[in-house]
């Protein structure tokens, strides 16, 4: 259960030393002579799953997906702007991320460090522990290698050149982003070699409990790390076997894919794990873990409506705008401009329990603005988002997102045709129509545009789009550049090589010999 995954999770974390990728001799940890705790853990099967809940709880504080990461992926893309009042925000949107000061990305990246240092405690250790289950054991650390695969995803997609510590050690060199790659593949492969469909059924100490990776999150990013590398055969053949497991299917209802309701639904392959119901009150902004630390998330009081929490991101109105190009089947708009936006919307939109256009009558600014509704707890049952706790589940990885990167492999790798079926699997869900009767026969090129289209109108406000941008080579094409310009004014600030934030100066001080990347 949810519930008993959290019971787990902070066990172990007053045990997991925090640290970067690079510490010099003074900064080591000294162990207390008194207290033999650390020297008498990695003994039992018990101590085993705390150590990985540990690898885990690194996805819950300020630097990943409490409030930083989801910035970090979202605000440099044409599906979001910010005009927050904080620089450092502001600057991320604005490719202008700077050096001298490291909030929000220099958060990111010691916090991935910091999970990947709990991994490789794990992958340490754990082998040397003697289970009764040997099931069980394999499934520790096939999470601890999908974990570390994943902060190693994240370090690498957004810093590009960084360590890639595989051991506990001192120092670790800077790698190639090359050599990063080929270390976040290894690591979902290992992954997905020990990990199961489903805890649902299993005896030991983690049956039934939801939230821990699967066989099907380590196949699903293993194929996404080859589809950014374009390898897209492999690609190919690793979305088939997501596909081919029978587990996963669209939910009917987009919308429940951004709530409390339906967490860790069929969609799902993998989500952040938040719960007002969990730990204490108190945010986890990093550091050393303290008792009082909940389970919670920042995300919705910072891209909250106007008035209803900080407005720090608001969707752009080049993608309202798309959403309005294409009808359903009845005549309809797509229904997920409404379950991603909120909006003036003839007739009438709720949000928290109010009429927006009553609420934002005497503000003509915001009666005729954008706001973000993914991930707000806007259905009534709160008055707004100023209590910083929200608990919904961040979705990382979906399967409408494994069946469009399939359709995208097919087109590449020359079944231009075989690809309509998998887009048209996430049209029918919003009733459009048939891509095949409306759009037939359509080039390679062509379908990569379309695609280009459906990703941005599936995907908005999710971490995906400013990914699709970069490996897609839009900011080196300069037709691309221009209609991203004239879509998202907020590309008038880029500048070759800030597609990557900069290796934090900290990472630069402590580690000798590392590179800062381009334009920074």
């Amino acid at each position: 259960m949810k519930s008993k995954f959290f019971s787990y999770i902070t066990v172990f974390l007053s045990l997991a030393l925090v640290t970067t990728s690079c510490v010099d001799n003074e900064d080591l940890t000294q162990l207390d002579p008194n207290n033999d705790s650390v020297d008498n853990f990695w003994k039992t099967d018990e101590d085993a799953l705390q150590g990985v809940n540990a690898a885990y709880g690194s996805l819950l504080t300020d630097g990943t997906y409490m409030r930083s990461t989801p910035l970090l992926l979202d605000v440099k893309a044409d599906d979001s702007r910010t005009n927050s009042p904080w620089g450092s925000m502001y600057n991320v949107g604005h490719f202008n991320s700077n050096v001298a000061d490291a909030a929000i990305y220099g958060w990111a990246y010691e916090t991935y460090y910091q999970g990947i240092y709990r991994a490789n405690q794990v992958l340490t250790n754990v082998p040397g522990i003697e289970f009764e289950d040997e099931a069980l054991k394999n499934r520790i650390i096939g999470q601890a290698y999908f974990l570390r695969g994943l902060y190693f995803f994240h370090a690498v997609n957004m810093f590009k050149n960084v360590p890639l510590p595989t051991e506990l050690a001192v120092y670790y060199p800077q790698k190639t982003q090359d050599e990063g790659w080929a270390q976040v593949i290894a690591d979902f492969k290992a992954a997905a070699e020990l990990l199961p469909n489903s805890y649902v059924g299993l005896s030991g100490l983690d049956g039934g409990q939801k939230g821990r990776a699967t066989k099907g999150a380590a196949l699903g990013y293993l194929g996404k790390a080859y589809l950014f590398t374009k390898d897209f055969t492999n690609a190919k053949t690793t979305f088939k076997q997501v596909i081919d497991l029978g587990v996963y299917s669209l939910v009917a209802n987009y919308r429940d894919n951004f709530t409390t309701a339906n967490e860790n639904n069929s969609e799902s392959l993998f989500e952040v794990q938040f719960s007002r119901d969990a730990g204490g009150v108190d945010l986890g902004w990093g550091g050393a873990p303290a008792s009082g630390w909940g389970k919670t998330s920042a995300r919705a009081i910072t891209y909250a409506p106007r008035a209803f929490g900080w407005t720090d991101v608001q969707p752009t109105w080049a993608l309202f705008n798309e959403f309005k190009e294409e009808k359903t089947k009845t005549g309809q708009d797509d229904p997920r401009l409404d379950a991603t936006i909120f909006y003036n919307k003839p007739g009438g939109m709720q949000l928290y329990g109010k009429d927006f256009a009553t609420f934002y009558a005497s503000s003509p600014a915001d009666l005729n603005d954008l706001f973000c509704r993914k991930y707000q707890n806007s259905d009534g049952q709160f008055a707004d988002e100023y209590d910083w706790r929200s608990g919904i589940n961040e979705r990382l990885l979906r399967y409408a997102d494994v069946l469009l990167m399939y359709a995208e492999c097919l087109n590449e790798t020359g079944d231009t045709q075989g690809a309509y079926t998998y887009i048209q699997m996430v049209r029918d869900r919003v009733n459009l129509p048939d891509l095949a009767t409306a759009k037939p026969g359509l080039s390679q090129a062509q379908m990569r545009e379309q695609i280009g289209h459906e990703r941005f109108l599936e995907f908005p406000l999710e971490g995906h789009r400013f990914d699709d941008i970069r490996r897609w080579g839009w900011l080196q094409d300069p037709a691309k550049l221009a209609w991203l310009k004239a879509r998202d004014a907020e590309f008038n600030s880029y500048t070759a090589g800030r597609e990557y934030f900069p290796i934090p100066q900290l990472e630069m001080d402590n580690n000798p010999g590392t590179v800062q990347n381009d334009s920074y």
